[in-house]
Formats: C-alpha cells, structure tokens, sequence
C-alpha cells in the first residue's frame, strides 16, 4: 500500500470509529410551558451526573417531577423552542430526561442529527428516561405504521388506506405499496409524484380492493418497495405492517320478532357486578367477543366508573369494574359511552366545569383505550385518559363516526357537537392542538332541565343520518352529517384552547323522526329500525324509519321506571340499562330468546399442551372460537361436519372455547393449556 493510500485509509477508520455529529432537539411545550426540565446525559447516567445540555424551568430540576411547585420560568406555552447545536460522539447513545412539576406530561422533543429527524419522543404523567444513538438515518427507509383495517368488519371488499412514513434522509418521490392476504398474491399499487422528506408522512388509498368473502381470521401484510424507481429499503426491521382480521357477523335486524309477541326481561348485571346508576352501555366492536361495557354515573366530584361484562348473556359470563384515577375529571357524572370501530370508545360528561373549583365551564367528551393494559392503569398525574376536549358543558350522550371522530348533545349550548380528536395524545397528555371541533346550530335541542335523563344518540350503519334524542322537545330529530358548511364567523360558545379548526355549521339538512315522546333518553338504529326508550314509563319503542315521519310498530314494556341506555347486540336482542335499579337488561321474544346454539359438544384432551380437538354431536358450519379470560379472540378454526383440531401456540392458563354458526354463540367450555 502506497504512504497516500495508507494515510487516507487511516484517516477514515479514524472518523468512522471517532467521528462526531451535529444534534439540536427542537422542544415542543404544552399549555403549561413553566411545568417541565430536561437534561440531556451519557446513557445510563442519572439526571445531573455527566449533563450535556439542560432546558427548561431549573426550579423543577432533577426531583421536581410531580412536586407541583409551579415556580415561573422555563418556556413560554405551546412554543416550539430550537435548543443545541451539541457535537456528541458518532454511535454513542444518550438519553434525554424529561421532567414534569405537575405530573402530566405533555411537552414532545425531536432530535435531529446533522439536520435530519431521527426520533420523537412524546413526555407522559412525571417524565421518563429516552434513549436515542447519535447516527444519520439511512438513506432509505420507508415504513406503512398504519392503515384503515379495523379488527373486526363484515364480509365485503373494502378500500386500503395506508399511513406511510419516511424515516430516511433522501427525498422519496415514488414507491410500490404492496399488500398480501395469508401470504397469498401480491397486490401492488405503484405511487408517483409525491415528495416526501425526512420524517415526514401521507395517507396513500390503494387501488386494489380488499375482498373478504367468508367468515375468519385473515392476516394482511402491507409494505412499500421500489423506493424512487428501485432502490432496497435499508432498514428493513420497521417495513412491513401486519394486522390481523377478524370478519364475522354483523348485527341482525330482527327487531320485527319483538313485535306482536310476549316478550320477558331478563337481569343480565347488577349490584353483585357494581352496577351503580347506570346511565349507558355499548357492545366492544369485535362483536364475537361479546364484550359489553356499562357506565355508571358515580358522584360529580369523584367521577364515574365502567362495568365490563365478558359473555355477556353467556354460560362464562364475568366482569370487570374499573375507575380511572383521574375520573372525577375526565368521567364526571358520565351520561353517555360509544365505541368506535378501532376499538377507542369515549364518554360525554354530564357536568358543567369538570374542575369543579366554581370557575369558567371547562368539560367535553374524553377519549379513551379498551385496552385494559392502559384503561383506568396508572399514568401519571393525568390519569389514563386518550385524549379530551372542552367545549361542550352538560354533555347529554355521545355516537361515533368513525376513528376518533364523535358527536356531543350539548346541553349547555343546545346545540350537537362534532369533536374530531385526529391523533389521540396518549394516555394522561395534554396535547389538543391537532383536534376539529364543528357546532351544528341550526335548531335548538334541550336537555332533562333536572340533569337526570340522559338524551342519546346515534349514527347509522351508512354514516349519513345521526339519529338525536331531544329529551326537553319530546322528540327524536335526524341530521345528515354530509350536509352543511362553515358559515363563518364565531361558535356561540368560546374557544378555550387551541385547536386545528373550530367552527360553527349551519344550512344542514335536518328531519323529524317522531315527536309526542314525554321523557325519552336512549337510542339505537338497525337498518330501517329504530328502537326509543321512555324513561319513567319504563318502554322501549319501536319504529319504522324506512320513511318519514316514523312509524310506531311496538311499545315493549319492561316494568321498570329509570330506563336510559338501549343497544341492539350482537345477536339482534334489545339491551339497556335501568338507573334505579342498577341494572342491565335483555329482553327476549319468542324464538328471540334463544341466543345460543343448542349444541352438544367436547374438547379433548383437557388439560393440554396445545392440541385441541373439538367433537359435535350433530353437524355443524361454522367457527371453533377460542378465547383469554378477558374476552380476547386469540384463535378460531372453520368447521364443516362434526368435527375440528387446531394448535393452540399460546401461554399457559384457562382459554374459553365456543362454537359460532350464523352469528349464533354456543354454550362455552373452558380448556386448560399447560
């Protein structure tokens, strides 16, 4: 080797194992900017020992987290503040420590190493400890982190959405996004003329329908490819998204059989469950699960709760209360809950200010997670909370859109509100900045003047009519949420925090679909059916609204006096909460009643290491269903005749299994898995 060549090799295994990079952070504060500190320390260091870079209010320091000293200084609210530039050691790790006075997060930090993104880290409850390694990202790295696919849908094609995201430094301008079912073909779908730079992202629709035609489990693999005309992604541990599918039944609309026919009232839940006051229920939507969740109202100053009942109905049929820490805030004196098809569900509550100090009303809608590893489980000094929003005081009932989209009767302003929360926060943070918030103005509904019957609402299977108890005008009115516009100028209630877009709609289409009602409170649509609940008199509607006005088909009395929530399961049966009570209802009609498959079956061996086979004793088409003890579909099987084996590959404990034909439950068994 030459002198030249020698030194010049010399000199770059000098930068590569030395090397040093330029990083900044850009700091991201919350509404209450005085709150939080951050240090930036050699991995594994303790905050104060080896400090690169400190930000923030000093007076919090290193122990402030959740001291709530409130001392000023730090930054100014919601501010994006540019701190470095450091020179820190090519490969080396560090970690930024975020600390929060309060105890409720919410300040977010990028890091950028030589100008180029490579981490976000989002601050929760006291703070917490995040380690980031000092390189450039590489040149090419695209990953789809999410997409439209819910956990649960009917048979039927649908349309791919896909959330794409560059983590790469280079530009991206084309790319194949490519899908698979079970690893079968391949369906790509080629994007052009886009620009995508460095941690930036794009919603891409794919152009090839997805087409589920039977029942099951189907797993969907999505990747990007191809990145600006054939170059490999260089990163291929964040490539490609797999979720897993569940299609299965619909709800039935069988409501006709309630009419003309005896019915009978049957107590699914009560106090020996914590039923309490209850004012709401809806059914998770992996209808298979059967997984009903009630809400009791609870006491204005702590805060509401949930009941979730697994099976509900069911032979195995258990429950699970549980109460936020934070509910007397963000659950206060709930009157409402609705789950949205990603399996977030949020509530309305009932309250003018959930502070409660006497001040300017400061309430709304809160989001929150099904997932009991992060419902109502600590989080900080926020509670576990997805996200809320403030504008609409006496929250009479709440529906779903889509997403995180719900709508509000607001009973303080009389009007119905439609709160888009976009990205939820994560659990206890603070961050609304992103959310849209529309007023729909037109016409004046009203609230129980008593604040005790809740007044509902629902949206319908096609998301164009949203069905609204107007409890103060004895009526039930529909809005077509496609219609409408901003019409400029200020909502008739304050803006209180900041938000992408707050709005007031008008010129909207709006119909009558019945009036003469004396106290209704709940609602729910199936098809051209509607079903109303009468709360004193103790009756559950139904109507024909296959045309309008509607018409009265049955009035089912249930012999109670507090009648609020009312929904439709999963097997077409009427449920619904009764207040006084403190209880939840199904009603069965004749042939209604029968809810589960009159089937003899046994599963062997019992207990097992995994090996399950399942015998009928009559032939049956359907699903062999298996599930944790908190619901969870972990694996399900076609059956065709008298018989199915399947391996269980999951960790030891007591698994729930259940035959399901026609969208009708068996009885369930119980297995042990060693």
């Amino acid at each position: 080797m030459n002198k030249i060549l020698c030194t010049l090799t010399m000199t770059l295994l000098g930068y590569i194992s030395f090397g040093q990079e330029s990083v900044t952070m850009l700091v991201h504060s919350d509404d209450y900017g005085y709150e939080a500190y951050w240090e930036i320390v050699p991995s594994g260091n303790a905050c104060g020992t080896g400090t690169i870079a400190s930000g923030g209010n000093n007076a919090v320091g290193c122990n402030g987290a959740g001291a709530q000293a409130q001392a000023p200084g730090g930054y100014g609210n919601n501010l994006n503040v540019n701190e470095g530039p450091w020179v820190l050691t090519t490969g080396a790790q560090y970690d930024l420590i975020y600390v929060d006075d309060w105890g409720d997060g919410g300040f977010a930090f990028d890091i950028l190493v030589n100008g180029y993104q490579i981490e976000t880290f989002d601050g929760i409850g006291l703070g917490g400890t995040f380690t980031f390694t000092v390189e450039e990202p590489p040149a090419y790295d695209l990953s789809v982190f999410g997409s439209n696919l819910y956990s649960y849908v009917t048979t039927g094609t649908f349309n791919i959405d896909a959330h794409v995201f560059n983590g790469g430094l280079t530009t991206i301008t084309s790319y194949d996004l490519n899908y698979t079912v079970d690893g079968g073909t391949v369906n790509t779908h080629n994007v052009s003329g886009t620009s995508l730079a460095n941690y930036a992202s794009e919603d891409v629709a794919h152009s090839v329908p997805l087409t589920i035609s039977t029942n099951g489990v189907y797993q969907i693999k999505i990747w990007a490819s191809n990145l600006n005309g054939g170059n490999a992604d260089l990163n291929t541990l964040n490539d490609t998204l797999t979720k897993y599918v569940e299609a299965g039944p619909g709800i039935p609309n069988i409501l006709d059989g309630y009419v003309n026919v005896t019915t009978t009232v049957n107590q699914i839940a009560g106090t020996s469950n914590q039923i309490s006051s209850p004012t709401d229920l809806d059914f998770h939507p992996v209808l298979t699960n059967n997984e009903l969740w009630v809400c009791n109202k609870g006491m204005e100053n702590s805060g509401g709760s949930s009941v979730t009942i697994y099976d509900a109905g069911g032979a195995g049929q258990t429950s699970l209360y549980k109460q936020d820490g934070n509910a007397w805030h963000f659950m206060s004196l709930p009157t409402g809950i609705a789950f949205s098809q990603n399996g977030n569900w949020a509530n309305s509550p009932g309250v003018f200010d959930a502070n409660h100090n006497g001040g300017d009303a400061f309430t709304g809608p809160a989001l929150w997670s099904s997932d009991m590893a992060i419902y109502a489980e600590p989080s900080g000094g926020n509670g576990s909370h997805l996200d809320m929003l403030h504008v609409s005081p006496y929250s009479q009932g709440i529906a779903s859109e889509k997403d995180n989209v719900f709508w509000v009767f607001d009973g303080y302003t009389n009007d119905i509100v439609r709160y888009d929360f976009a990205e939820d926060h994560g659990p206890g943070n603070t961050f609304h900045g992103d959310a849209i918030i529309r007023r729909y103005s037109d016409d004046a509904v009203a609230k129980d003047p008593n604040d005790e019957i809740v007044s509902h609402l629902i949206l319908d299977e096609n998301a164009q009519w949203l069905y609204v108890v107007d409890h103060g005008n004895g009526r039930v009115i529909r809005i077509d949420i496609t219609t409408g516009s901003d019409q400029g100028g200020a909502p008739n209630y304050p803006q209180n925090e900041p938000v992408v877009e707050y709005s007031e709609y008008t010129g909207y289409t709006q119909e009558t679909v019945v009036t003469g009602l004396l106290k209704p409170a709940g609602i729910d649509v199936v098809g051209d059916r509607m079903i109303v609940s009468e709360y004193q008199a103790g009756e559950i509607i139904i109507y024909d609204i296959s045309t309008m006005p509607a018409v009265e088909l049955e009035r089912i009395s249930t012999g109670l006096s507090s009648v609020q929530g009312i929904k439709v399961g999963p097997n077409g049966l009427i449920w619904f909460v009764d207040q006084n009570s403190n209880g939840v209802y199904k009603i069965a009609a004749g042939d209604l009643g029968v809810d589960e498959l009159a089937l003899n079956f046994s599963i062997y061996p019992n207990p097992t290491e995994g090996e399950l086979n399942v015998f009928v004793d009559a032939s049956v088409e359907g699903f062999v269903e298996v599930r944790d003890i908190q619901g969870k579909l972990i694996h399900s099987t076609s059956i065709t005749g008298q018989g199915a084996s399947m391996q269980l590959n999951v960790l030891s404990g007591m698994y729930f299994v259940s035959l399901v034909s026609n969208g009708i439950h068996s009885e369930t068994k119980r297995v042990i898995i060693k």
